[in-house]
């Protein structure tokens, strides 16, 4: 009988310990345990594409809220400079209307200084032109009053007009008194006779009228 050869069949390499002993096979739970432990170390360990988009999604958001907040401080700037810059013009507007309007005024007292002693001897003229003919509607004295009416109406255009203050209270500020004089039933302080009328411009005195008070 021919010698049967023992046939042995491949064994697995299996890990030994120092020992030599074989380490004890896993159980279902121990299995479980371990899959367990290798999908807590999968989720905690780096992020995946989603997580990325999410992140720059959210880095693009907060670099645009950003620029917003640069772009309304300038817009809050701007508008302040540009209120700023309306006021000071109203401001030198309002002040050049002014100074024109005080320019004019200068300039129109100055004209009028000059005018009225012409004025005043067309007065005098008048005055004297009546007490010579005797006849108030003589023809030189309709003509010199023609040419004094036309002055004051000129002179009134522009705003400039004559006061005579007979028989009101004196008042320094308007009136100059040139003499004092009891008066018979004319209370103290009262014009009782203008010498020479005065003249306004937008209601400041030109000129005083020229008075006598009575006492």
């Amino acid at each position: 009988m021919a010698d049967q050869q023992e046939t042995r069949q491949p064994q697995p390499d299996v890990a030994v310990d120092g020992a030599g002993n074989q380490p004890a096979p896993d159980t279902p739970v121990k299995a479980a345990e371990r899959g367990t432990a290798d999908a807590k170390a999968g989720a905690h360990g780096s992020p995946g594409p989603e997580a990325n988009e999410e992140e720059r999604a959210a880095e693009r958001v907060e670099e645009d809220l950003g620029e917003l907040r640069m772009r309304a401080a300038q817009r809050d700037e701007y508008l302040a400079l540009a209120q700023r810059t309306q006021a000071d013009f109203e401001n030198y507007r309002k002040r050049m209307a002014r100074e024109a309007a005080a320019a004019r005024e200068r300039g129109m007292r100055q004209v009028v200084e000059e005018l009225l002693p012409a004025l005043d001897n067309f007065e005098r003229a008048l005055a004297a032109a009546e007490a010579e003919e005797g006849d108030e509607d003589h023809h030189l004295t309709q003509g010199i009053r023609l040419v004094q009416q036309d002055l004051v109406a000129a002179l009134q255009r522009v705003g400039i007009e004559p006061f005579s203050p007979k028989g009101e209270a004196f008042d320094p500020n308007q009136h100059e008194a040139i003499s004092q004089q009891p008066v018979e039933g004319a209370q103290s302080g009262t014009v009782v006779e203008v010498y020479q009328q005065g003249y306004r411009l937008a209601g400041n005195v030109i000129r005083p009228a020229r008075v006598v008070v009575a006492a």
